[in-house]
């Protein structure tokens, strides 16, 4: 179980963030567990970047026009990627030349969710030489195709 971040530390972290770009390029992990177990590890081709995207469901404004209740199309409207999905995007859209391996949460407040996502290059020595990640090289744009593990949920796969 990783450590529980004390609320004080988390608050004025969140603070800082706000104030910083919508991606960031991070030193290290926030997260260094639950960045190793989805495939980090501290080594040149590895990067990690902070995301910050909107929060809250997707609610539509009433339309001005007449029309029965049941076809305004308020409710029962639903986002078909997800907050995290969408940050993954971003990052991918960040860093062309990198490819995203995978996310995880941060933090959020009243405004915002952040995601930290992890990117390897593809083209990196030290990546293509690693007979475990080296497949990266092999692939294009897997955000984009839903490859990343939010994407496979988001399509029904997990």
């Amino acid at each position: 179980m990783e450590q529980i971040m004390d609320p004080q530390v988390q608050r004025s972290r969140l603070i800082e963030w706000r104030k910083g770009k919508t991606v960031e390029r991070v030193e290290r992990p926030t997260r260094l567990r639950r960045a190793r177990t989805l495939g980090y590890k501290a080594k040149p081709g590895y990067v990690i970047a902070r995301v910050r995207v909107r929060r809250g469901g997707l609610r539509k404004s009433r339309p001005r026009g007449g029309r029965k209740p049941s076809r305004m199309g308020v409710k029962k409207i639903t986002m078909k990627k997800s907050i995290q999905r969408i940050a993954e995007e971003r990052a991918a859209k960040r860093y062309p030349n990198l490819e995203v391996l995978n996310s995880y949460w941060v933090g959020e407040d009243g405004k915002h969710k952040y995601y930290e996502a992890i990117l390897v290059d593809p083209h990196h020595p030290a990546i293509e030489s690693d007979s475990r990640i080296n497949w990266v090289s092999r692939s294009r744009g897997r955000v984009f195709r839903g490859l990343t593990s939010a994407g496979k949920k988001g399509r029904g796969l997990q």
